[in-house]
């Protein structure tokens, strides 16, 4: 198989580009995805960050050897250099392969390239250089902006948390307590920086390290408005007491939620797993409503980019 010819990844580059910048600049958003794997020869996802790209190549079977492989990434970089006008070092080039356990949560460098970025009124830590993804999930912009709504006057509960990009969401709607939980401290001290950073402090803003698993199997001590639950698909972290499998454990985690929720209450619950199925039957819940289709923002070709649910606790 020849290296492809780079024109057509170009021009589409070209016109995404300048497509989903407008849009972005509208809105006030400074961090979005401007090509999304559109061409089958180029599996790249290719997000904006200020004047930064972040970049993820999908790994997949070609028949370039590892030489043309190698000419294929540089003229990759070559393109996104001329079109988009940036320099070298200002691009950040990761492979992305199916994940398991906490791999995508694991160091990729420790170059520390940090950039803030604007969403939606609110600004955010991403790091370019170190980790697979950057510290926020562009996918869930909407899903955020959810949040935020529904927020004023609540108390909100954010689990497997990440950078509590959804806490600080949860924060500026109004929320009267956030409760933040994560099993890393890293990600933990990066959501109070996230927090921090657009003015979010207090004592009514908790945050606790802990296997959320584990964390709702303990007794019921306070109860929330809102609660977010986005798990990744599989974790065996050896910080974890037992195996996380999101396709095996969800009734479990969500009807442990609904116990900590107030009547009246809000789930989120969320999967990027592709294949998931909804086991609506074992779930203690009739107040239940896909919203994947609401939630895919306008830059993500992919409709499967993620799932999400409304479920309501009575």
């Amino acid at each position: 198989m020849p290296i492809p010819d780079f024109t057509t990844f170009a021009n589409r580059l070209r016109k995404m580009a300048r497509h989903h910048g407008k849009w972005a600049r509208r809105q006030g958003i400074t961090c979005y995805r401007i090509y999304d794997a559109d061409i089958p020869e180029f599996p790249l996802a290719i997000d904006r960050y200020e004047g930064y790209l972040h970049v993820a190549e999908y790994k997949r079977r070609h028949t370039l050897s590892e030489e043309e492989h190698r000419l294929w990434r540089a003229g990759c970089r070559q393109v996104m250099q001329e079109v988009l006008e940036l320099p070298p070092e200002n691009i950040y080039f990761k492979i992305r392969e199916p994940q398991r356990g906490s791999q995508q949560y694991e160091k990729y460098g420790e170059q520390q390239k940090e950039a803030v970025v604007q969403e939606n009124g609110l600004q955010f830590i991403v790091n370019l250089s170190d980790y697979l993804d950057t510290g926020l999930f562009l996918d869930h912009r909407i899903t955020r902006q959810m949040v935020r709504e529904q927020a004023a006057k609540k108390r909100v509960l954010n689990l497997f948390a990440y950078t509590g990009s959804f806490t600080v969401y949860a924060a500026a709607g109004g929320a009267v307590a956030t409760t933040t939980i994560d099993l890393s401290n890293t990600y933990l001290e990066w959501a109070r920086r996230n927090m921090e950073l657009n003015g979010f402090t207090g004592p009514q803003h908790e945050y606790i390290r802990a296997d959320v698993k584990e964390w709702l199997l303990h007794p019921v001590r306070e109860k929330f408005d809102i609660v977010v639950l986005d798990p990744p698909t599989f974790s065996n972290s050896k910080r974890m007491l037992d195996i996380l499998d999101t396709q095996r454990d969800h009734p479990e985690l969500i009807n442990a939620c609904l116990k900590r929720m107030n009547p009246g209450g809000l789930l989120f619950f969320s999967t990027n797993y592709r294949r998931f199925k909804l086991e609506t039957e074992q779930i203690d819940s009739r107040q239940i409503r896909e919203i994947t289709g609401l939630t895919i923002p306008n830059d993500f070709r992919n409709e499967r980019i993620h799932y999400c649910w409304e479920i309501g606790r009575a």
